[in-house]
């Protein structure tokens, strides 16, 4: 079934809490009501925007086109062995929705990135990670439809041009994710040298289930909640860079957290934006986290322009200083 709403109210559809208007809004229960809905022209002439969870979009005015929802729901075993199991999911399934359901089978894989706002979907477009994990770590394939072809087309990882948090899909925004396939272990395989989740475990033993949890509770010690405070989660991304910026850096900021990749030295950008003295400070009625200061935050009434001038004073303070560009994760519209 595909349902639409002209001059739609958009404010449950972000976790920002903006107040703005969706000239059109589309939600489809299917692949096939997707080929419909562009088959048919419902959007002609519109610019067109997919939304997920709305944890990250920051909406600045009202959108003039037609904002699109996937509503494909569904959690099917594909294949099985006795190491591992391969899952087929529909992109509108919620996200930790899919993480408890996967711990409660025991499927190792995706217990590092619960409480992860957002849908399935999403988890293929920007490459969701957290704790040492990261979405392509899991993802086998993934099911698109093409806005421009109007055909289906499968992409295997290895064609998703997976890179930290982005894809092909977050550059080729004609490409709307449909299904996603996930490959769980069924032996323990924890990961737990990635922030405190071994020294918050203490002696429980780390199974899918307690590091879920543990993994919960860490982030709900530093994160605002979308339903109290409205936020986009991280803001910002973790800026890489060369091996000599880094080494330069480090001599003016002895223990400076780093984490060595393999395309340079990721420096927190959490971090430089502390240095800069923005943790728990506000512009306006928009403002930094004061527990993370990588989270921009709605502190009452913000519209989305003065949350996106806080990221530009934030993004200058910290080029000034460190010399580094840091860019927003959050998709500005």
């Amino acid at each position: 079934m595909i349902r639409t709403f002209n001059e739609y109210g958009m404010l449950g559809h972000n976790t920002f809490g903006m107040d703005v208007k969706a000239r059109l809004f589309v939600e489809y229960d299917s692949v096939a009501d997707l080929e419909e809905v562009f088959a048919s022209g419902i959007c002609k002439g519109m610019k067109t925007f997919h939304i997920g969870g709305g944890s990250n979009v920051l909406f600045t005015a009202d959108y003039d086109g037609a904002v699109l929802h996937s509503a494909i729901k569904g959690i099917e075993v594909e294949r099985e062995t006795d190491d591992e199991v391969v899952l087929s999911v529909g992109s509108g399934v919620v996200w930790d929705d899919f993480v408890a359901y996967c711990v409660e089978h025991s499927w190792w894989g995706v217990e590092n990135l619960s409480l992860i706002p957002g849908e399935v979907g999403a988890s293929a477009v920007q490459n969701i990670g957290a704790y040492g994990a990261e979405a392509k770590d899991v993802i086998t394939e993934v099911e698109t439809f093409d806005t421009d072809s109007l055909c289906r087309r499968t992409f295997r990882n290895d064609e998703c041009e997976y890179a930290y948090r982005n894809s092909f899909f977050k550059r080729n925004r004609n490409y709307i994710v449909t299904r996603v396939h996930y490959r769980l272990g069924k032996h323990p395989a924890p990961r737990l040298d990635y922030g405190n989740i071994r020294t918050a475990l203490g002696d429980m033993q780390p199974t899918a289930a307690n590091i879920r949890n543990v993994v919960i509770e860490i982030r709900k010690s530093k994160l605002p909640d979308p339903a109290v405070t409205g936020n986009g989660g991280s803001f910002f991304m973790n800026p890489v860079v060369s091996r000599e910026k880094y080494e330069a850096l480090a001599e003016q900021y002895p223990g400076m957290p780093h984490y060595v990749t393999d395309g340079g030295v990721k420096i927190p950008a959490g971090w430089m934006i502390e240095q800069c003295g923005w943790k728990g400070k506000s512009l306006g009625r928009a403002g930094v986290h004061d527990k993370q200061a990588l989270v921009l935050v709605n502190l009452g009434g913000a519209s989305g322009r003065e949350v996106l001038a806080l990221c530009d004073a934030v993004r200058h303070d910290v080029l000034q200083k460190f010399g580094i560009e840091i860019f927003p994760e959050v998709n500005v519209l």
